[in-house]
């Protein structure tokens, strides 16, 4: 192992087995492929076109059913049984049908470790970084490439580190540190860069936080998105996997960054962000008091156990006054949440609970924005015409604001409940 490396070097060195670093163009091995019904046809299609019988790596690969499911019109029922049928053909073991979780939740749950090098057919491919992995969303022709070669080239971003330090206040979780970073930085300041994020108290930035910044990872315009793994990624490995990590990638005490800041997780507050940016970060107070037609609580962002635990704390006892459906990440975390009671607090409140599917969040089904409607959701963008109706606007938040905006009809925060 090469001395003096940042994580992103370390797992990329190892990748290409030379010391890399910061500008270096590198050809890499790869961990772990994934691809999802919405970019696997065109995946597919350039395979077909390209490997002439040439064997693949189908044990690196996951395929997982996400986008538009269950299929909600004809052609989407014909792409899903096209990226099936290749599935088979080719022998895909970790292939994962309709109901059993998005792409991103399912390869954090089942497959990601330390120091792998994930690349994916979707931007949020980022997310997998929760795990101190270095994950790159990329375009078809290059997935495709990935799955015939096992190898991939990647250009070796400047390293940035962010130290987060303290705890967050009741209702403040990491969607608000997200939006918070997005706040300072803006959504193109990390371009070229990949952040490596140290937490000074593990336990204190649970690993469902850590997957959603490392989700918005795309949206910080950073090249990969790390949480260097600690005792909160050792316990996470051995309860959902029981696996016993033993910490080998990890930065040197000399790793040299780009740059460094801090955060005081103690001073994030409540945040919103407007339309139509990611970055247009407001407090929740600044919206105060609007009408919210439809909530989303949910998606790869914020759809996990700790999110559904924040809206049913919330919601017990409580019936909604705007429209919100509520999607889990996977069936797992469902299936959880269902045995803790909190699904039956989300239906007897008066919400719409559904199985794994990305749905609104891309204006696919389950809660399409009309036109002139507020849409107040737990997802990853806000752009014009994201969720629906380009005459909607959408408005993005952590669980607690949602749940409780979703209770009181209009834009507000636990604090506000009656």
């Amino acid at each position: 192992m090469y001395n003096g490396q940042t994580l992103t070097e370390k797992i990329l060195s190892n990748a290409s087995g030379r010391a890399v670093s910061p500008n270096d163009i590198v050809e890499v091995a790869v961990d772990l492929i994934g691809f999802h019904d919405l970019t696997g046809f065109h995946v597919i299609e350039i395979i077909e076109n390209l490997s002439s019988g040439t064997p693949l790596n189908p044990e690196k690969l996951v395929i997982a059913f996400d986008h538009l499911v269950p299929p909600p019109d004809i052609r989407s029922a014909e792409i899903q049984r096209f990226v099936r049928d290749f599935a088979g053909k080719i022998k895909v073991l970790n292939f994962h049908d309709i109901g059993d979780g998005i792409l991103h939740q399912i390869l954090l749950e089942r497959y990601v470790m330390p120091g792998y090098l994930v690349v994916g057919a979707d931007s949020h491919t980022s997310t997998a970084g929760a795990l101190g992995a270095f994950a790159q969303g990329m375009g078809a022709t290059d997935v495709a490439a990935t799955i015939i070669t096992g190898r991939t080239w990647v250009s070796v971003p400047q390293p940035f580190k962010v130290v987060l330090r303290g705890s967050l206040k009741e209702w403040v979780t990491g969607k608000d540190v997200a939006l918070e970073i997005l706040k300072v930085f803006k959504a193109d300041y990390f371009n070229g860069m990949s952040i490596e994020f140290y937490v000074e108290n593990p336990s204190s930035f649970p690993m469902d936080y850590r997957a959603t910044v490392a989700n918005m990872g795309i949206e910080f315009n950073a090249d990969s998105v790390l949480f260097i793994p600690d005792e909160e990624t050792t316990n996470f490995l051995r309860v959902e996997r029981g696996y016993e990590y033993r910490g080998k990638f990890l930065p040197d005490d000399n790793a040299e960054y780009v740059d460094e800041y801090t955060l005081e997780l103690s001073k994030v507050d409540l945040l919103i962000a407007a339309p139509y940016s990611v970055d247009n970060v407001k407090s929740i107070r600044d919206v105060e008091g609007m009408e919210v037609d439809t909530v989303f609580i949910g998606s790869c962002t914020n759809g996990r156990l700790s999110d559904l635990e924040i809206a049913a704390k919330i919601m017990k006892g409580r019936k909604i006054r705007s429209r919100c459906v509520v999607i889990p990440a996977s069936r797992k975390v469902f299936n959880k949440a269902l045995e803790l009671g909190y699904i039956q607090i989300l239906v007897n409140a008066g919400c719409m609970v559904t199985f794994s599917t990305c749905g609104p969040c891309i204006g696919g089904h389950f809660g399409v924005a009309g036109p002139g409607e507020v849409v107040l959701s737990t997802s990853n963008r806000n752009f014009k015409g994201r969720m629906g109706s380009p005459d909607s606007k959408t408005y993005l938040s952590g669980p607690s604001v949602a749940a409780a905006s979703a209770v009181l009809g209009r834009m507000a925060e636990p604090g506000d409940m009656p």
